[in-house]
C-alpha cells in the first residue's frame, strides 16, 4: 500500500498512534493533537531551538539505508546540536514532505527510526505536519532546555584555548564511502554527545564547542570564522576508529583527508582555557573518550600540521 492509497488524515493519525505508544516525559503538558504543542521549563532554564532537514537525494539515498536508518539520522543531527549547546532534549516536531507513491511500510520504517532515538534520548514527538512533494525529506525542529546562562556557544573560544574532540572521526564518512561503492548499506548511526555536553556546562574554563557534522576541518572554521584566531591542529593526535587507515587505503582513500572532511561524526568540538583541565580529566568528567589536537593562535602566526595540501572543505549545502 502507498500513501496515495492511506491519505492523509489516516497518515497523520499512524503517526500519531506510533508517538503516543512511544510515550512522553512530564514536561510535554500537551503534545499531539492541537494547534501547538506545549512543554514546561524547570525555574532557572533557557530554551534551545535547532532545525536541520534531510533530502532524498542530497542528504541520503534510499538504496544505501533502510528507511529506519534515515529516520535515526534525522533526529541525531538534531540532538547533536542541542549536545553542542550543553542542552537537555524536550521534544521536537516532524515537517514531513514525501511523494504519494511511497509505500506505508517504507514511512513506517521513517517513523520508527524516529522514535527509536526520540526514547533513547527523552526526545518525545509533539508535533509536525505533512505535505506531499516530487521526493522525501524530514525537516525536525528540535527543542531543548540548558540551565539559565550556562548554554555553550560557539562564540566563546580565545587565543591560547587548547582545542578537544570527542571519541573518533572518520568513521561515518568511511561507511558512506563504502555504501557509494556497493559495498553494502549504512547501518552505524552515531550517538549525539548529550551526556557530555551537559557536562561541559560545568566546566568553568570551556571556551567554545561545536558539534562536528559537515567535517572536522569545516566545523573547526565554523567555529573561528567570527574570530582573528586560526587553529594550530596536529594532524597525528585527531583520533580515528581502529582500522581505519588500512580501511581507506583498500578503497583508495587518504585516511586523514577523509577524517577531516568526511563530516556526520557527531562528536563535539571544544576550546578549553590554558589554564584548564586535560584530556583525561575531561574524558572522566565526560564519560567518553576526548583527545587534545592543537591549539588556538593569533591567524598570522599559524602554520598548521597538515598532510599535503590543505584538506578544508567538508560537507557544503550550496
Amino acid at each position: 500500500m502507498r500513501l496515495g492509497d492511506l491519505g492523509e488524515f489516516e497518515l497523520i493519525a499512524r503517526i500519531e498512534r506510533a508517538a503516543r505508544r512511544a510515550g512522553s516525559p512530564r514536561f510535554v503538558v500537551l503534545g499531539i493533537g492541537d494547534d501547538a504543542a506545549i512543554l514546561r521549563l524547570r525555574s532557572g532554564e533557557d530554551l534551545v531551538v535547532t532545525t536541520d532537514s534531510l533530502v532524498e537525494d542530497v542528504h541520503f539515498r534510499w538504496r544505501s539505508q533502510s528507511a529506519r536508518t534515515i529516520g535515526r539520522r534525522a533526529l541525531v543531527a538534531n540532538l547533536s546540536d542541542l549536545a553542542a549547546m550543553g542542552a537537555r532534549p524536550l521534544g521536537f516536531t516532524l515537517a514531513l514532505v514525501t511523494p504519494a507513491s511511497l509505500e506505508v511500510a517504507t514511512l513506517d520504517g521513517l517513523v520508527a527510526g524516529l522514535l527509536r532515538e526520540a526514547r533513547r534520548h527523552g526526545c518525545p514527538l509533539v508535533g509536525g505536519n505533512v505535505s506531499r512533494g516530487t521526493e522525501c525529506s524530514l525537516t525536525i525542529t528540535a527543542l531543548g532546555a540548558v540551565r539559565r546562562g550556562r548554554a555553550l556557544t560557539r562564540r566563546g573560544v580565545r587565543r591560547g584555548d587548547r582545542l578537544f574532540v570527542t571519541g573518533t572521526v572518520g568513521g561515518p564518512a568511511l561507511e558512506l564511502a563504502r555504501a557509494e561503492r556497493g559495498l553494502g548499506q549504512i547501518r552505524r548511526v552515531p550517538q549525539p554527545r548529550l551526556e557530555a555536553g551537559r557536562a561541559l556546562t560545568r566546566v568553568k574554563q570551556i571556551g567554545g564547542c561545536i558539534d562536528i557534522s559537515d567535517g572536522l576541518d569545516a566545523d573547526l572554521d565554523h567555529l573561528l570564522e567570527t574570530t582573528r584566531l586560526a587553529a594550530e591542529v596536529a594532524a597525528e593526535r585527531i583520533p580515528l576508529p581502529r582500522g581505519f587507515r588500512a580501511a581507506c587505503r583498500k578503497l583508495g582513500l587518504e585516511p586523514e583527508r577523509l577524517a577531516r572532511t568526511g563530516g556526520e561524526d557527531y562528536e563535539l568540538l571544544f576550546s578549553v582555557r590554558p589554564a584548564g583541565p586535560g584530556a583525561g580529566a575531561l574524558a572522566r568528567r565526560l564519560g567518553v573518550a576526548v583527545t587534545e589536537i592543537g591549539r588556538l593562535r593569533a591567524a598570522a602566526a599559524v602554520q598548521e600540521s597538515r598532510p599535503g595540501p590543505a584538506p578544508h572543505g567538508g560537507f557544503r549545502h550550496f
